[in-house]
């Protein structure tokens, strides 16, 4: 029973009929309280008792998702499945084969890789003496399956489900447990040819989902650490700079600069310093210069990373997808274990590419829909002999996506089919469930999506209806001549044309029919 009840019992049971019999004493701590005060405040709380459903056991609660979740109805999985099937064909395409491994890890597998977003991670009650976590990404657990597996190269993708304890912003498609779509490059190859090809899967997905215009960041680890020590920032403060600059896609520099300086422990010198560079936007001419530049030519780290960075740019050239990159050194991506390339897709609503080294009116960002980045020691910080397994990918922001082709779909007059049937199954007559039944499994076993209606005597009218709502382009109608004549009638729904098909032709008819659509 709650506190509630407890009080309200004990007050209705007995206080107003035993404050007469009660001592002076007693009554001392209800001095100047009348029985009718009383009578008032345990009407209240029997009124108060009444709305939360009383104590007869019964748990009152409210029917909601988890925060950070929702539920998915068919026509929002109908969307979901088309752009699942654009982007595996995609992998596919390039050569991807697939793996899986589990929703939750090792809390130490994952323990130390996601700088600042560890905080993120899901942690689990101890199952048994097992400490374990949610995945917080696949890129983790990827790294672990090959050291696990002494898997040297391999070409993968993944599509599953990871968990954040993020602050969720449903309608920007960020969730609390989303989607990731993974393709990742294992192996010791030659530069850049595989991180080159990482960025035109980026610009193929992106491409094919018409999303609309999209731009691809590009820039290297090396660059910018070695950026960061020619601007002054100490060793053990890189990584935490490298945080800050990553918010820089979310905040002004100023609110950036400040964090660096006030909450970082920066000096302001640096920050500046920091500043000049990160405001460059270009291509492999902004390579080119900044291998020149007095500063950043005094860093072996830097000058690596824009020699590969020139190289990049000429493979892209190749792959034609130039059109769509930039190389951008405000572009930082906070996770710990990337060591060379980075890269992030962001759809924007308008604007043309910038020139070299400005920003230039760029349109406006709506949001990451990719990133990735090129990851070498991440496999040898779960080998025992710290053997390391060079490593590059891209994740596509699956739920951004879902988000933006569901509200196109809204705005939209275009409907949405959330079934793939290709014939129903109908009867213009009563007394046919039968032989609707036997057509049925005929279609089925040839291999046709087929449907018929859980009635003895639909209505013909209700059945072509059903068709119209549903999306299904043919039916096939039985009746008593037709079953007589061997025939059956093959109506389009979107034109309403019918036509006899002997019953022995039917199954090839309506292949070629589907097949013209």
């Amino acid at each position: 029973m709650n506190a509630l009840g407890v009080v309200s019992r004990r007050l209705c049971a007995g206080v107003a009929g035993r404050v007469s019999g009660w001592s002076a004493h007693s009554l001392r701590p209800f001095a100047g309280i009348t029985v009718s005060q009383i009578d008032e405040e345990v009407a209240k709380l029997l009124e108060l008792k009444a709305q939360l459903g009383g104590d007869e056991g019964k748990h009152q609660f409210t029917l909601k998702t988890a925060k950070g979740t929702r539920d998915y109805n068919p026509k929002q999985m109908a969307i979901r499945e088309k752009v699942f099937n654009t982007i595996i064909g995609c992998f596919k395409r390039h050569g991807a084969e697939t793996i899986d491994t589990p929703v939750f890890e090792l809390k130490e597998t994952l323990t130390g890789k996601y700088g600042e977003d560890s905080k993120l991670i899901y942690d689990l009650k101890d199952q048994g003496g097992e400490l374990l976590s949610l995945r917080y990404d696949l890129t983790v657990p990827f790294a672990r399956y090959l050291a696990m597996n002494k898997i040297s190269n391999i070409k993968r993708y993944h599509i599953a489900k990871v968990y954040r304890r993020d602050n969720p912003a449903m309608t920007r498609g960020r969730y609390r447990e989303f989607y990731q779509c993974d393709f990742d490059i294992a192996g010791q190859y030659d530069p850049m040819i595989p991180d080159a090809e990482c960025l035109k899967i980026v610009h193929e997905i992106l491409s094919e989902l018409e999303l609309g215009d999209f731009r691809i960041k590009v820039n290297d680890r090396r660059i910018l650490d070695g950026m960061f020590a020619v601007c002054g920032v100490p060793d053990d403060k890189f990584r935490t700079i490298c945080s800050t600059v990553d918010k820089l896609d979310k905040m002004s520099w100023e609110d950036v600069r400040s964090e660096m300086v006030k909450e970082k422990g920066l000096s302001e010198e640096a920050a500046d310093q920091i500043g000049q560079y990160v405001s460059m936007q270009g291509g492999k001419d902004l390579a080119e210069r900044l291998l020149q530049d007095a500063k950043m030519s005094q860093s072996k780290q830097a000058c690596a990373g824009l020699t590969d960075m020139k190289l990049l740019f000429s493979y892209l050239e190749l792959f034609q997808v130039t059109d769509k990159v930039v190389f951008d050194l405000s572009l930082a991506r906070g996770l710990d274990y990337y060591t060379g390339v980075i890269y992030e897709a962001i759809l924007t609503q308008n604007g043309p590419a910038p020139e070299a080294g400005e920003k230039g009116e760029e349109g406006v960002s709506v949001g990451s829909v990719a990133g990735g980045g090129r990851y070498d020691g991440l496999v040898g910080m779960f080998d025992p002999k710290g053997r390391k397994v060079p490593c590059v990918g891209v994740s596509i922001g699956i739920e951004r996506v879902f988000s933006i082709l569901e509200q196109k779909a809204e705005a939209s007059a275009e409907k949405v089919r959330t079934t793939e049937t290709q014939v129903m199954v109908a009867s213009a007559q009563k007394n046919l469930l039968e032989e609707r039944l036997k057509l049925t499994a005929e279609l089925w076993n040839a291999g046709i999506k087929a449907e018929v209606m859980y009635k003895k005597n639909p209505k013909l009218l209700s059945q072509l209806q059903h068709c119209e709502d549903s999306g299904i382009p043919l039916v096939a109608i039985l009746g008593e001549q037709e079953l007589k004549d061997g025939v059956v009638k093959l109506r389009d729904v979107h034109s309403r044309e019918e036509a006899d098909v002997l019953r022995a032709e039917l199954v090839e008819e309506i292949k070629k029919r589907i097949a013209d659509v």
